[in-house]
C-alpha cells in the first residue's frame, strides 16, 4: 500500500483487509472494518461474488426484557453488536480430513478449507466477538461466536443482520418465508421481481406466519450471460437458534438474515460461551457442481454417539396414502367428536367404518411389503385422539402409548416379525410438542417393547407452548431434544412438519430424514407443478434427506372418486426415476397394494432400488428444468441412474462412463412410453434390457413430466 493509500485509508476509517484464499486458490475473502462497521466480500476466479456486505446482530440491553416497551426503543441501537468495532487479534487454521457418514450419497465426504478467525471488540461496551470464516473449494462459510467474558455473558437476540450483497440481478428459485412452513410451490423469478410476485406466491396451510418480502433458505440462485454462476445460499448447523429467512433488497439485490421471533419478538436468548449457525455460500460455474456440494454437512460437528449400529436404511410402505386421498380416516370413531384421553372410553365409541390401521387391513399391507422385500410398515392412525387432533389448540391431543380398539399392537408387531416387517411408529403431535416431551419416554419404552426401530413425527398446526413458532430457537431445541431421546432408546427419527435440516444429520445421524417441504402428500391437496422436483434438490435437499414418500402409481385419483380432478403431475416413469434423483435412506413406497400389483414390472425397480449409497454422480441438472442422477449402491457393484424433466419434453444421452472399465453390465431400463402424457397417459411405459460397458451410450425421450430409471448390475 503506498503512503497516499495509507493515509486515505485511515481518513475514511478503513481498516486494512483480512484475506482468506480457498484451499484451491479460486476464492478469496475479504475481511474489513469500515467505519468501526464489519464487512466482507467474496471474489470467485478474481470476479466479485458478493460486494462489500455488513455482519452485525442486534440485541436488547440485557437479558430482563419488558419487551412491549423495549421492542421499538432506537436508543438502545448502542447495544448492538454491528459498530464500533476494532481488530485486537486474528487466527488461522486449515483442515483437510475424509470421513464417513452413518448413511449418505457417498462413502466418503472430503472435508477441506481454510479459516481465518477475527476477534473484534466494541470499545464502547467492552464486548468481544469473533467473526469465523471458511472458505471450501465450493464456497463460503461465516459464522459469529461469543466469548464468555465479564460485559456478554446471557443476551436476547433482537436481530441477526448478517447480508449478502449481489452486484447484480440474478434469476432465483424461491418460497415465500414464513416462521412455521416450508410447503410452498417453488417460484421462478429475478431477483428484482420477488416483491411482485411474493403476495400471489403463498397457499394457505394448517400452521402459517409468512414475512412480506422475505423468502426460505436454501435459496437457489442463477448468474445468466456467457458466464453463467450457479449460486447456493442456505445456514448450516442451526442448533439452539432460531431457523433464518432473507430479507430482499430488490433494488440492490440484496439480502439479509430474517431469524424466526417468538411471541415477545425476541429471536435467541443467549448463554456465552456460544456461537451462531454458521451462513452458507456456495457457487459454481457448473449446476451439477451446486447439487454435489457436501459443504454445509462438513459445517457440523461430528457425532458424539457412541453406539450408531442400529442406524440403518430402510425401505418400507405403509397406511397412509389411502387416508391423505380420503380413502380411509386416521380417526377410529366419528372425526370432530370430543374425546377426552383418560376418560373417554374408546370401546364405547360408535366405529365409523372407515379407520385405516385396523388389524385386517395392516395384516394385508405387512403381507404385501413381505413378499416384495421391504423392511418396514409405517401406520398412522394407529393411537387414540384423532377425532378431535386438528385446529383445537389442545394440549393433551395424544399419549402415543394407547391403540385404538381395532388395532392390537402386540398381534400386529409379532406377525409382523415372523414376516420380517419392522412396524413403524407413528407420533403425530398436532404441535403440542410439550405434550409430547412429557410422553416421549413412555412412548420410547412402548416402541422398544414391541421392537419398534423407527418413528415418524408430526407437527401439524399451530405449536404449543402457545407463541412459538415450528422454526423458534425453542422448537430447534425440542427437534433435537427428541433425536437425542431417541438415540436413548436406539431409535431413528423422520419428523414431519419440522424444520429444514442444516447438516446436522452428521452430528444426530438417528435424524435419518425429515419433510420440512411440499411432499408427494401436496399432490392430493393443492399439487405440486412437474418442475417441483427439479428444484428440490437445489434447495431443500441441500441439507439433508426428504421423506418425498414417492412411488404413486396410480396417478389419476378420479380412479377411486368419479369425477376427482385430482391428479399426481407426473408419468409413472417419473415415479420411479424419483427414487435416484432424490437420496432417501427412508425411502416410502407410497402408493396402495392394490395399485403395484397392476405394474409389477415397473414396481420391480423400487424392490430393487437402494437406499444408502457409496457414490452419486450428478450427471446433468438444470433447476427447474431436469436432474439426471447416476448413484452406486452400498457394498455392491450395482448402479442406478434416474432421470426427470419438468413440462417440457426433453431428449438426453445417457454416457456410462462411469461405469467401471473393461466390465459388462446387464441395464434394465423403465422410460415413457412413446405415448406416454402425465395428463392424458400417465401409466404408459416401456421397459427392456441391454448389454452395456463404460462405453454404452443411450438416448433417452422424456415426455412432458416424464423421465426414466435404470437398475445396472454386473454380468456374472
Amino acid at each position: 500500500m503506498t503512503i497516499g493509500a495509507f493515509l486515505l485509508s485511515m481518513m475514511f476509517g478503513v481498516a486494512n483487509a483480512q484475506s482468506l484464499k480457498s484451499p484451491d486458490g479460486k476464492f478469496e475473502m475479504d475481511f474489513q472494518l469500515k467505519q468501526g462497521v464489519p464487512y466482507y466480500n467474496l471474489k470467485y476466479n478474481g470476479k466479485l461474488v458478493v460486494e462489500d456486505s455488513k455482519l452485525g446482530l442486534r440485541i436488547f440491553k440485557n437479558s430482563s426484557i419488558k419487551f412491549a416497551s423495549e421492542i421499538a426503543k432506537p436508543e438502545d441501537a448502542q447495544f448492538d453488536l454491528n459498530s464500533g468495532f476494532s481488530k485486537i487479534a486474528e487466527k488461522r487454521d486449515s483442515k483437510n480430513e475424509t470421513w464417513q457418514p452413518i448413511l449418505g450419497e457417498k462413502k466418503n465426504y472430503i472435508n477441506h478449507y481454510n479459516e481465518l478467525a477475527i476477534t473484534i471488540n466494541q470499545a464502547s461496551t467492552d464486548r468481544s466477538i469473533i467473526v469465523k470464516f471458511r472458505l471450501f473449494n465450493d464456497g463460503l462459510g461465516f459464522r459469529y461466536e461469543f466469548p464468555q467474558q465479564k460485559n456478554l455473558n446471557y443476551f436476547v437476540i433482537r436481530e441477526e443482520d448478517s447480508e449478502i450483497d449481489f452486484p447484480t440481478d440474478m434469476k432465483a428459485w424461491w418460497i415465500v418465508a414464513d416462521y412455521d412452513s416450508q410447503e410452498y410451490k417453488y417460484q421462478e423469478s429475478k431477483v428484482s421481481e420477488i416483491p411482485s410476485k411474493w403476495s400471489q406466491a403463498a397457499d394457505a396451510n394448517a400452521s402459517q406466519t409468512l414475512i412480506k418480502d422475505a423468502v426460505q433458505s436454501p435459496l437457489m440462485l442463477k448468474k445468466e450471460g456467457k458466464e453463467p454462476l450457479y449460486i447456493n445460499v442456505a445456514e448450516a448447523a442451526v442448533l439452539d437458534y432460531p431457523a433464518s429467512h432473507l430479507e430482499v433488497d430488490a433494488q440492490n439485490f440484496k439480502f439479509k438474515t430474517h431469524l424466526t421471533a417468538d411471541r415477545q419478538g425476541a429471536k435467541g436468548y443467549m448463554q456465552t460461551p456460544m456461537q451462531t449457525p454458521w451462513r452458507t455460500i456456495i457457487v459454481a460455474p457448473k449446476a451439477e457442481d451446486v447439487m454435489d456440494s457436501k459443504m454445509i454437512f462438513n459445517l457440523n460437528e461430528p457425532t458424539k454417539y457412541t453406539d450408531t449400529s442400529y442406524i440403518k436404511p430402510t425401505k418400507y410402505m405403509g397406511v397412509w396414502w389411502e387416508m391423505i386421498i380420503g380413502k380411509s380416516q386416521w380417526a377410529y370413531s366419528q372425526p370432530e367428536s370430543n374425546v377426552r384421553l383418560g376418560q373417554t372410553d374408546f370401546t364405547k365409541l360408535t366405529p365409523n367404518g372407515n379407520h385405516g390401521a385396523n388389524n385386517t387391513k395392516v395384516k394385508d399391507y405387512i403381507d404385501f411389503a413381505s413378499e416384495n422385500g421391504f423392511q418396514g410398515l409405517l401406520i398412522e392412525g394407529w393411537n387414540v385422539g384423532w377425532e378431535d387432533w386438528f385446529g383445537r389448540s389442545k394440549e393433551y391431543v395424544f399419549d402415543f402409548i394407547t391403540p385404538y380398539p381395532d388395532f392390537d399392537i402386540k398381534m400386529l408387531n409379532d406377525y409382523a416379525h415372523s414376516k420380517g416387517i419392522d412396524l413403524i411408529m407413528h407420533h403425530e403431535t398436532s404441535g403440542s410438542a410439550a405434550n409430547y416431551e412429557r410422553w416421549a419416554d413412555k412412548a420410547f419404552q412402548l416402541m422398544n417393547k414391541y421392537g419398534y426401530k423407527s418413528v415418524k413425527t408430526g407437527y401439524v398446526g399451530d405449536i404449543i407452548p402457545r407463541g412459538e413458532h415450528h422454526y423458534s430457537q425453542w422448537m430447534i431445541n425440542h427437534y433435537y431434544r427428541i433425536a437425542e431421546k431417541a438415540n436413548e432408546y436406539k431409535v431413528m427419527v423422520n419428523s414431519h412438519e419440522s424444520v429444514r435440516p442444516t447438516g446436522e444429520s452428521r452430528t444426530y445421524p438417528n435424524y435419518i430424514s425429515a419433510e420440512a417441504a411440499r411432499g408427494t402428500e401436496y399432490e392430493a391437496f393443492g399439487g405440486n407443478n412437474p418442475d417441483h422436483q427439479t428444484v428440490l434438490p437445489f434447495t431443500r435437499w441441500m441439507g439433508g434427506s426428504m421423506d418425498y414418500t414417492p412411488g404413486i402409481f396410480q396417478t389419476k385419483l378420479d380412479y377411486y372418486f368419479p369425477g376427482d380432478n385430482r391428479f399426481v403431475k407426473t408419468t409413472l416413469a417419473k415415479q420411479l426415476a424419483l427414487y435416484v434423483t432424490m437420496y432417501m435412506p427412508l425411502q416410502m413406497a407410497a402408493d396402495l397394494p392394490e395399485n403395484y400389483k397392476k405394474h409389477m414390472d415397473a414396481f420391480q425397480f423400487i424392490k430393487e432400488v437402494a437406499a444408502d449409497w457409496d457414490d452419486t454422480k450428478i450427471l446433468s441438472a438444470e433447476p427447474g428444468d431436469y436432474v439426471i442422477t447416476a448413484r452406486k449402491a452400498k457394498g455392491t457393484e450395482n448402479w442406478f441412474v434416474g432421470g426427470i424433466t419438468d413440462e417440457n419434453k426433453r431428449e438426453y444421452t445417457v454416457d456410462f462412463s462411469f461405469l467401471e472399465k473393461g466390465k459388462k453390465y446387464e441395464a434394465v431400463i423403465y422410460e415413457d412410453g412413446k405415448d406416454a402424457d402425465y395428463i392424458n397417459n400417465p401409466q404408459s411405459y416401456n421397459i427392456y434390457k441391454k448389454e452395456i460397458t463404460s462405453k454404452s451410450k443411450i438416448p433417452f425421450k422424456m415426455v412432458r413430466s416424464g423421465g426414466f430409471a435404470i437398475t445396472i448390475k454386473p454380468v456374472k
